[in-house]
């Protein structure tokens, strides 16, 4: 697998280089404060590193959607001040509305070895989602070695993560963040310890199409739950009231189900949900009146908004003596407490197995750090899109524009 045989900031010499370093600093923000800083903190391995070599680290990422345009609400200003807490040094701060401007180009003129310069939201420049040739070369321009660390950008081919490796003279490497996810979700797709079982939720089917076909062909168990379970019941012909539906892809989940039995792999599905007449609103509404039945049961007035308890037992029992667990989307509406607990079951039940626990980014990231279960999973991936595309088995432009070993 060519993806496991890329050269990291361990193969490289940086010592008085100047290091481009693409992070993922795409963290909420609310009122110019930031309000999770998991993704500060999971860059600090490699930014450590690269500052106690010696190197000239400037770092650059986007934040949010500016739309070519700058917008202050989304620069990363905040960033610059919470990582000089972190890092317990300062991370100046070029201030430039299109990223490479007097302010870069002065600041990083300037630096010493082992000093940080962070630059502005690269997606202030229109080209940076085009991977326009322009700013590639202007942000080539900065540096002598190139470093990537962003893997929830890694399955798009951006200006900040693939463009610039044409045009800089040095290496293009990957950082321990994204080494790290490329080892976990590599190895659980390509050659996973068994009994390997993967777990899929979230609302629609069609957005996890890809995932269910590449899965089937490896895991020993997928488990399906979530808003896409009701495409695969009704594939199996009951009655699902009001539940969310994609009547298009019936086909398709009768296509799955025949291909599971042909390749031996077990399909298992909910057999019973937590209905409500209604959609939470609000979404975290406390006193949603719900009732629970048997999945060939739902009444016909009411949707299904997350499995029930025997579901639950059914799905904590297929991973008790699993060896690998991947999982990817949430077992119901896990931001209502009550609609949360399918969520909390499977997270809890993974947090009890001996297994390796790969959490593919997204929103079964935040339900298990929201759960309380983040520090017992062995891996939560940063990207959603990203361990989306790598359990499609697709080969990730931001990784495949490292150099190879």
């Amino acid at each position: 697998m060519a993806e496991l045989n890329k050269k990291s900031v361990d193969d490289i010499s940086v010592k008085g280089k100047r290091v481009l370093c693409r992070c993922d600093f795409n963290v909420p923000l609310k009122e110019g404060k930031i309000t999770d800083e998991n993704r500060l903190v999971a860059a600090l391995p490699t930014i450590k590193k690269l500052i106690s070599d010696g190197g000239k680290v400037i770092l650059c990422s986007h934040l949010g959607k500016p739309k070519g345009e700058p917008k202050p609400e989304l620069s990363l200003a905040p960033v610059a001040k919470r990582l000089s807490e972190l890092l317990g040094q300062p991370v100046l701060f070029a201030k430039d509305d299109n990223v490479v401007g007097e302010n870069a180009k002065k600041a990083v003129s300037e630096m010493k070895d082992g000093d940080v310069v962070l630059l502005e939201n690269t997606r202030y420049r229109a080209e940076e989602t085009k991977n326009g040739e322009a700013f590639s070369k202007d942000l080539a321009s900065l540096a002598d070695v190139f470093v990537d660390d962003a893997f929830g950008t890694a399955h798009r081919a951006h200006c900040s993560n693939v463009g610039v490796t044409e045009f800089i003279n040095g290496p293009a490497v990957v950082g321990y963040l994204m080494e790290k996810e490329i080892r976990f979700l590599g190895q659980a797709v390509e050659n996973p310890v068994r009994p390997f079982v993967a777990i899929l939720g979230g609302a629609k089917v069609s957005d996890k199409l890809a995932v269910i076909d590449n899965l089937l062909e490896k895991c020993n168990t997928l488990i399906i739950g979530g808003g896409m379970a009701f495409t695969f019941v009704k594939a199996q012909g009951y009655e699902i009231g009001k539940s969310l539906v994609d009547d298009e892809k019936l086909q398709y989940c009768k296509d799955m189900l025949a291909k599971a039995k042909d390749k031996g792999c077990e399909i298992l599905l909910p057999v019973d949900a937590v209905c409500a007449s209604s959609f939470p609103d609000p979404i975290d509404d406390k006193n949603l009146p719900v009732k629970t039945v048997d999945i060939n049961a739902i009444p016909a007035d009411m949707l299904g908004l997350d499995i029930g308890p025997k579901t639950q037992e059914l799905f904590a029992n297929a991973v008790k003596n699993a060896k690998t667990v991947v999982w990817n989307g949430p077992m119901g509406v896990f931001e209502n407490p009550v609609l949360a607990q399918g969520t909390i079951a499977v997270a809890k039940a993974l947090a009890e197995t001996d297994a390796t626990t790969i959490i593919g980014g997204g929103d079964s990231a935040a339900a298990v750090n929201i759960l309380g279960f983040g520090d017992k999973m062995t891996h939560i991936s940063t990207g959603g899109g990203a361990s989306l595309e790598f359990l499609e088995g697709k080969e990730l432009p931001g990784v495949a524009a490292a150099n190879n070993k």
